[in-house]
């Protein structure tokens, strides 16, 4: 299917990666026996608990309970979505993604290096014109009007396009020439033949990703004129509707923020990290998207989003919750931060201070209260009619939020105000009545064989086939009767590979909790393999138990039929020899 990568890409990339190397240019580690430890990234401690194998290419902490592949590796370190952390090490590798697969960063075109490369001179080449320029002083009284210091300018890499149609091109078409200026957004023009810059007369914002490249810019005018703020337009590496301003400042100051706060302006970062308030980013003279908030929720579970009190604003704070309620899965925390009217948080900082600042953002309104006083503000509860009306307000709110907790409260809420039980969601046809399962020693048994399966899948066969597995009833057999048939169809089974064919998928999440637990497994094949084969004995030895009570309980012994006999012997004469 186009978009998506093939299964057999992401293989081969796993085949090609060295997890040890991945993790150990971010990580120091030292070699533990058949292992590397060192002090786990993703939470404080003293002593390492963090392992990373280089024989089953995966890594886990016995601390926090942080495991995965190479790739969950990176999307848990640096943010990245899956596709990205594909993309990225598929890069180190020196492979491309199959042309039919369409990512942000177009790796079936040109490469994406030399335009990172041109952006980073047209960064460095206006941050020198803002020093240096004759005409950059109107720039500069301009920014110490808004309070900015020079080191916060500096910390920001911010810059000064002069008011020329080519100061830019002269200085960087010669070396990079003007169709990859054109590509990467800097120069503009109908004619291709007569480009002229695109930015002129501005001061310049550098728009980063979250790994400090350069993508993009922002421009804001200096002086009168249209529009006030340019962004460049969109490029294989720069999508306003995706991209934060200001995520690389966030992250030097904290790789798991507590909360992130969403501003509308560049301008509003940089002023409040100027007065200490480093977890401010903002959106790219764009509305809020979906995009937004998925990469703000990989940073933190709390976001706050911040909006002027004025009309404008509470228009803007509708539409933005329309747009997170699909996102709030249980754990995210949503709120909603109304600034006095006349205020943005560039103006308000300046005249309260961090500490007022920071007390208004902690009673941000959280999203439930907002969408319930929304409601009750349309409607009038002292009438039937009013209520039956918040009733069908409501019920096209709930059903675009996932399923979960946070759902189901939000509808008994909505159910107290009304006067009776409202249903998060419409039956999707009839319910399923539970499974039953008969009562069976502890389960521990079978979730012992799936963790030790996943660490050695080339042991499948120490269990035997799947089809005489699947006449045991006990919980969690059937997750491995399916990792047995996967492991199967594996051309080389190994753990990270398992983790990333299961990804985002029920197997996966249950697979993800047993690996996140503190079980030790053998070091060697061998040990693992002689456990599991113990393991199937059992397995083995419970299910003719089973059987020998059910034709036992059919009759009794001295009205058992000669083949029910010959059944019976032979399933007793196992039992004499395999200890229960």
């Amino acid at each position: 299917m186009s978009g998506r990568i093939p299964d057999d890409f992401i293989d081969a990339v796993l085949a090609r990666t060295d997890i040890a190397e991945v993790i150990g240019a971010r990580v120091p580690l030292r070699r533990s026996g058949r292992e590397l430890s060192g002090r786990c990234p993703f939470h404080e401690e003293k002593t390492p608990s963090f392992t990373v194998s280089p024989q089953k290419q995966f890594y886990h902490c016995f601390g926090c309970g942080a495991h995965g592949s190479a790739i969950g590796f990176l999307m848990a370190l640096d943010r990245l979505d899956f596709r990205e952390a594909v993309t990225e090490l598929a890069q180190r590798a020196g492979m491309t993604l199959p042309t039919d697969v369409d990512t942000p960063q177009a790796p079936s075109g040109p490469p994406l290096a030399p335009l990172y490369e041109v952006l980073a001179a047209a960064s460095a080449f206006y941050q020198k014109q803002l020093r240096q320029h004759p005409a950059a002083g109107a720039a500069i009284d301009y920014l110490k009007q808004r309070g900015l210091d020079g080191t916060t300018a500096a910390r920001f890499h911010m810059g000064f396009a002069a008011d020329e149609w080519d100061n830019l091109k002269r200085a960087l078409a010669p070396r990079y020439g003007e169709d990859l200026l054109r590509r990467a957004g800097l120069l503009t023009g109908d004619d291709e033949r007569r480009g002229y810059d695109r930015f002129r007369g501005r001061i310049l914002f550098p728009i980063e990703d979250r790994r400090g490249r350069v993508i993009g810019f922002g421009g804001r005018i200096i002086g009168t004129g249209e529009p006030k703020y340019l962004n460049s337009p969109e490029t294989p590496v720069f999508h306003k509707g995706r991209e934060l301003y200001g995520l690389p400042n966030v992250l030097a100051h904290a790789r798991q923020p507590d909360a992130l706060l969403v501003v509308e302006g560049y301008m509003d970062v940089v002023m409040l990290a100027q007065h200490g308030i480093d977890t401010a980013v903002a959106v790219l003279g764009t509305a809020l998207t979906a995009d937004h908030l998925k990469t703000a929720f990989r940073l933190t579970p709390r976001v706050i989003l911040c909006f002027d009190g004025d009309n404008a604003g509470r228009r803007a704070a509708e539409r933005a919750v329309d747009t997170a309620l699909p996102e709030l899965t249980d754990g995210r925390e949503l709120r909603l931060l109304f600034l006095p009217q006349g205020d943005d948080p560039d103006s308000l900082v300046r005249r309260v201070g961090k500490e007022a600042f920071l007390a208004l953002a902690r009673d941000a309104v959280p999203v439930s209260h907002y969408l319930l006083r929304r409601l009750q503000d349309e409607v009038d509860l002292g009438s039937a009619e009013g209520r039956a009306r918040l009733s069908a307000l409501a019920k096209p709110q709930l059903e675009k939020l996932p399923a979960g907790t946070f759902r189901d409260l939000l509808a008994d809420e909505i159910g107290r105000l009304v006067g009776r039980s409202l249903p998060a969601r419409a039956p999707q046809g009839r319910p399923q009545p539970p499974r039953k399962t008969p009562g069976t020693p502890r389960p521990s048994l079978i979730r012992r064989a799936i963790l030790l399966l996943a660490h050695y899948p080339q042991l499948a066969a120490e269990l035997g086939a799947p089809e005489a597995l699947e006449t045991i009833s006990r919980p969690g057999i059937d997750l491995l009767c399916r990792l047995i048939r996967t492991v199967a169809g594996m051309s080389q089974p190994r753990l990270d590979r398992l983790i990333e064919l299961w990804r985002d998928s029920d197997d996966g999440t249950v697979l993800s909790r047993i690996l996140a637990g503190s079980e030790l497994v053998p070091d060697t094949p061998a040990d693992a393999g002689a456990e599991l084969r113990q393991i199937a004995a059992r397995l083995r030895s419970q299910t003719q138990r089973t059987e020998l009570g059910a034709l036992l309980r059919d009759a009794a012994p001295s009205r058992l039929n000669p083949q029910q006999k010959a059944e019976v012997l032979a399933l007793l004469k196992p039992q004499r020899k395999t200890p229960t």
